[in-house]
């Protein structure tokens, strides 16, 4: 394999930044750029030891810096490995990177770091799909989820299916090939009840998606409610910026605003939708029915009702189309003289009211407890429970069980035992999809592709071909 490179750390201004470079000739190529302030043999160097020198460029010094060294097998990508710690600032890291791409380096792809680490064995696919979702985690438990699968929990439950299953697979061969060792009820009584087990283990942790879903995306809110009613003066709120446009004109918002935000750990996806009410005009309209759609499709609803303001006919629309279990309702201007309360005849029916000025910020701290009471993740995995975060894995899941019911009823109908055998092979290649085994070309790549970073840079480096920057 070629020796790669990249800037690993984020761009802009820093205290420091770091050039990463893997390879069999990781080595020799820093050896032409850097001069320690001891010399020292590259091979008389440990690894997991950092050196103090300088980068250099025909006998020009360009940076003070720090070395790490990692030699091989004991590196990320089990290459030999070293991470150039320079200072901060986009022109000195680039220059590094330049340097480092004179004398022989490649710039690496997308995720090329991790998809080497993966096709060297340090780890299976499922631990090299969590590295991106660490990166991008949005909240502490997101991290906590994608940590548990970098360290294999996920890949464990997997191999401990597969292993049942092939050591079922063994014994459903030695019964075909040697059919006086076992009677046909003592090997199907073994089949169904390992199909059985291995369904109920799947099937625990397709439910857990659910529940992933919410901590890697977010939980999708709605803030829904008539024109004025203060809306976005509840988004800004909460955002502690001034993000959405707040007038004394309805009708203002007429497309969704999306924002995220972490309250008290938990990740709210939220979404400013415009004022719902009886109107003429087409393109608030189509806002509005938008609006709707938010409503029944979000995982949370709040409802924000102007309470010094008598109910209407489209408070009522509102109220008929969202559910109180998932619906918080915010009687808004309690600095206003109220017309409404949480007795009022149609609110009475949610147990989720808070009142609160917006306008003031009065009351928003009961809004983010309440919404910690409803959605209190800290539930979730206890006893180390897996959950499963991961789209990929939870379609893949889902065919390894439809397999598995098929081989159970194909037991029931009293299908030759080979056809059984055969159904159990696809079970395998399923959930070998999960951990890579079974995983074609075409999927790695694709997986890997999520890594890239280059946007960012782009920004910062628009005008250069180096220009995208990879983990």
């Amino acid at each position: 394999m070629s020796t790669i490179v990249s800037i690993s750390t984020a761009p802009g201004i820093g205290g420091i930044g770091i050039i990463r470079m893997s390879g069999e000739k990781s080595f020799e190529i820093l050896d032409k750029i850097f001069k320690p302030k001891t010399s020292q043999k590259i091979e008389d160097i440990k690894g997991y030891t950092i050196k103090y020198g300088h980068i250099v460029e025909n006998n020009e010094i360009i940076d003070e810096v720090l070395v790490s060294y990692f030699k091989a097998p004991r590196s990320y990508t089990t290459e030999n490995m070293c991470e150039i710690n320079s200072h901060g600032g986009t022109v000195i890291v680039r220059k590094i990177l330049e340097l480092c791409l004179k004398n022989g380096a490649e710039l690496a792809k997308p995720g090329e770091f991790t998809k080497r680490a993966f096709l060297n064995g340090r780890m299976d696919l499922s631990q090299a799909e969590s590295v991106i979702d660490i990166i991008n985690a949005k909240s502490n438990r997101e991290a906590l989820e994608g940590m548990k699968q970098l360290e294999g929990f996920l890949a464990e439950e997997i191999n401990k299916i597969k292993k049942e299953l092939l050591k079922l697979m063994a014994n459903i061969e030695v019964s075909i090939d040697y059919p006086e060792y076992d009677t046909p009820e003592v090997i199907e009584e073994e089949i169904l009840k390992t199909i059985e087990n291995s369904i109920n283990k799947l099937n625990k942790l397709e439910k857990s998606f659910d529940n992933g879903k919410l901590i890697k995306e977010g939980i999708k809110t709605a803030i829904i409610g008539r024109p004025n009613a203060g809306k976005s003066s509840l988004l800004n709120a909460i955002l502690k910026e001034e993000r959405a446009i707040v007038t004394e004109y309805e009708g203002t918002t007429r497309d969704t605003i999306e924002e995220y935000v972490n309250i008290n750990g938990i990740t709210l996806k939220l979404i400013d939708t415009a004022g719902i009410r009886t109107t003429q005009n087409e393109i608030e309209k189509i806002g509005i029915e938008k609006s709707k759609k938010m409503a029944k499709e979000a995982d949370l609803v709040i409802y924000i009702i102007d309470a010094s303001k008598d109910l209407n006919e489209d408070d009522e629309e509102i109220l008929n189309i969202v559910i109180p279990k998932k619906t918080i309702i915010i009687l808004n201007k309690l600095d206003l003289v109220p017309k409404i309360d949480e007795k009022t005849e149609i609110i009475k029916n949610f147990e989720n009211v808070i009142k609160i000025s917006a306008l003031k910020k009065e009351g928003i701290e009961d809004l983010y407890n309440k919404i910690t009471e409803l959605f209190n993740l800290d539930v979730i995995n206890i006893d180390n429970e897996i959950v499963i975060t991961n789209e990929r894995h939870k379609k893949i899941i889902k065919d390894a069980i439809i397999n598995l019911n098929k081989s159970k009823e194909a037991l029931k109908n009293n299908m030759p035992i080979d056809i059984i055998a055969i159904g159990l092979k696809d079970v395998l290649t399923n959930l070998g999809e999960i951990t890579g085994e079974e995983a074609s070309e075409e999927i790695i790549n694709e997986i890997f592709s999520r890594f890239c970073l280059g946007k960012w840079y782009k920004k910062f480096f628009s005008k250069s071909k180096i220009s995208d920057f990879y983990i």
